[in-house]
This record gives structure tokens, sequence and C-alpha cells, in this order.
């Protein structure tokens, strides 16, 4: 009996402190009006940043001196030079680079989920780093999408599985400072991203339904990081084969603000609640954000909390990218073969040169003041900058 007491005391006292922790989490989130400033959403991913640099540091110690070549000063670019080449990442060094550069984003590191594809974007004038691309399994209900698709019944999963989702996209310096955001923006939609596709998912045979889906990469998506994006709006292309001039990235309208980065700080403590009254929070095949989300739902209704916990306000942009004009009658099941736009990466990297790296070096902005040592400072955190 009296063991039984001293165990719902001390779940009664884990409530208690977790559901405090969340509240004090809460206090930190200051949004107005559904939107909120750049800074302040780096701020709200800060803490879960620094946890994984710190976990990451014996990694990088390791890592850093064998792979910083790769990472450009800025008196070895020249922008009349610049030569964009696009890798898969295959071997280790390239998964290496990738993750580097990766983890000195202002945003969580993910290895993505699902169905994965990664590049680098390199500078063959130099052999540098130019960005990163990572797409992975698309949600299967996304309603800004859904609500511009109407799906074959009871084909939606096949449809859906033929998109992907840009889990992450962006340039280093001191390419970044040269829009190279922009160029990474347009590798994401060339046809050799649809070709490696193509290469990588044909024939395979889904876990779950056992079947053989088309590979076909028809789509992408992704959210912006920060509220509306400068990186993906006016992100046009002018067609060299037929003059015609498109958007290469569609803004879908914005997400309504709930998710639940910014309480990823006591993540680790919702699963020990959950785990200590016997709540499984291990998912299955294609774990995503859906069994984190689930997760919080879980720990917030047994803590009486409000599902308004996950409101954290910021309201991210929405972006699609077509690959063939003819997306949205394929998708809806109208047509049977894509026709795909011919877009080369060698074709969009032409048209983002003369876009918009040409004319803004000629700006003078300072990217030859970059030292790549820099990528070292940001990839360096101690224990207790982390707590």
């Amino acid at each position: 009996m009296e063991a039984t007491l001293a165990s719902t005391d001390d779940a009664e006292a884990l409530s208690i402190e977790l559901r405090q922790a969340i509240l004090t989490e809460l206090e930190s989130v200051s949004c107005e009006n559904g939107r909120s400033s750049k800074d302040s959403i780096r701020g709200l991913h800060l803490a879960a940043v620094r946890r994984q640099l710190v976990i990451a540091q014996p990694w990088l110690q390791r890592t850093w001196p064998k792979r910083e070549h790769f990472f450009a000063d800025g008196t070895a670019v020249d922008p009349h030079r610049i030569a964009p080449i696009l890798v898969e990442v295959a071997e280790p060094w390239q998964y290496d680079v990738f993750r580097l550069a990766r983890l000195t984003w202002s945003l969580p590191f993910t290895r993505g989920y699902g169905r994965r594809l990664r590049f680098l974007v390199m500078d063959q004038s130099n052999e540098k780093l130019i960005g990163v691309i990572g797409l992975q399994s698309p949600p299967l209900d996304f309603p800004a999408r859904d609500n511009i698709l109407s799906y074959p019944k009871g084909e939606k999963t096949q449809m859906v599985n033929q998109t992907m989702d840009i889990y992450t996209l962006g340039a280093v310096p001191p390419y970044s400072i040269l829009l190279g955001g922009k160029l990474i923006a347009y590798a994401a939609a060339s046809d050799e991203v649809r070709v490696a596709y193509r290469r990588k998912y044909n024939g395979r045979v889904t876990v779950l339904d056992k079947r053989a889906l088309p590979a076909e990469l028809i789509a992408l998506s992704t959210t912006s990081a920060f509220g509306r994006s400068s990186l993906y709006n006016r992100l046009s292309y002018n067609d060299p084969h037929t003059g015609e001039t498109r958007k290469i990235a569609v803004s879908l309208g914005y997400t309504k603000g709930y998710g639940s980065f910014h309480l990823s700080a006591v993540y680790p403590q919702v699963k020990a609640y959950l785990e200590d009254q016997g709540v499984s929070t291990k998912g299955g095949f294609g774990v995503g954000p859906r069994i984190v989300w689930q997760t919080y739902v879980r720990a917030l209704n047994r803590l009486g909390l409000s599902g308004d916990v996950l409101r954290h306000g910021v309201q991210r942009e929405i972006f699609w990218f077509p690959l063939a004009k003819n997306t949205v009658s394929y998708l809806n099941g109208d047509a049977n073969i894509p026709e795909y736009y011919c877009q080369s990466f060698d074709d969009l990297s032409d048209w983002w040169r003369n876009r918009w790296l040409i004319p803004r070096s000629e700006r003078g902005v300072e990217w030859g003041q970059w030292d790549h040592t820099e990528i070292r400072n940001l990839l360096t955190v101690d224990d207790d900058a982390a707590k």
C-alpha cells in the first residue's frame, strides 16, 4: 500500500514538474498578431540548436579538421568564375560536409524521414561548398497543397508519394552573401533532381502497401523558416528553350502557426512522462513530425493543458514547386504522363548568375571579408551555454 502511495506521489510530482516546465517555455514565446521577427523565431530554436551542438562536439572535433577545406574564404570566391555543380550525397565526405553546413544554421538539424535525397551544390572553380538541399517524404495531409488538388478516389497516397518535401535548403557564407540561397532553390527544381529520384526509387516496393509506386517526381513543397520568405519569393525563371517566364516557387499562403518546435526543450521530459505512464512514444514506418505532435497532444491531455499550448504563432509561408506543365491535372488523375519542364541545372545556374549573382556582386556587398574559420565558431558551444 505504501509503495502504491509513493508511486502515486512520484507520478503527481512528475506531472507538476512537467506542467511547470511547459508553462515556463511558453513564457519565452513572444509573438504579436500571429507573426514575430526573424530574430525572435531564431530565439525560439536556440535551446534546441545548442543542445544538438553540445551532443555533436566530439564528432565536430574529429570531422572539422578533415573537412574544413570545403568551406571558402571570401578571397577564394570570384563571382565571375563561380561554376556550380550538383552532387548527390553518397560518400562519407559528402555526408560530413552536408551535416557540418546544416549544423551552422539557426534551426535544429534533422536527418529527414521516409524517402530522402540529399545534395551538395559545389563551386567547381575552387572545390568549395555553396550550399545543401535535403528532400524527404511529404506529409500525407497538407491542407495548402490538398486545397489545390482533387486526387482520384483512393489514390491520394500514390499521388502524394510522387512529390517530396524540402526539409532543408540553403547556402553557406560567403556564397549566401551573394544570394547563393536562390541558386540552391533553383537546383531543387532541376531535371537532375528528378532523374536522381527516379534512379533511386524506380521499382521500390512500399513498406506498408507492398506495391511499387510510379517513380516520378512531379512537385516539391516546403515552408519558409521565418515567416514571409525572401528566398523563394520572386524566384522566377526565363526558359531559354521556350522564352517563357514562369515562377519556380508558387506561394500557397501561410500556415496557421501551430506546431511544437517552441517546446523542443521539454520534449525529452514529455517522452519520459508518457513512458512512465506506460504510453509508447515510438512511431512506426515513416516516423516524422506526426508522432512528435501526437506525443505532445497525449501529454497535454494528461496534464490538463489546452491544445492551444501548441500555438506558437509563427506563420510560415508555404511554397509549391510544380515540375511539370500539367502537374495539377496529373496529380488529379486527369493526365497519364507528366509533361516535365525542361530545366537543367546548368540552365538554371546560368539564369541565377545573370539575374542574381552578378548584379548582387556589383552592389558592393562584402563577401570578400568572410573568413571560413567563422564556421568553426558557429559550431562551437559549451555545456553551460546549452543550459
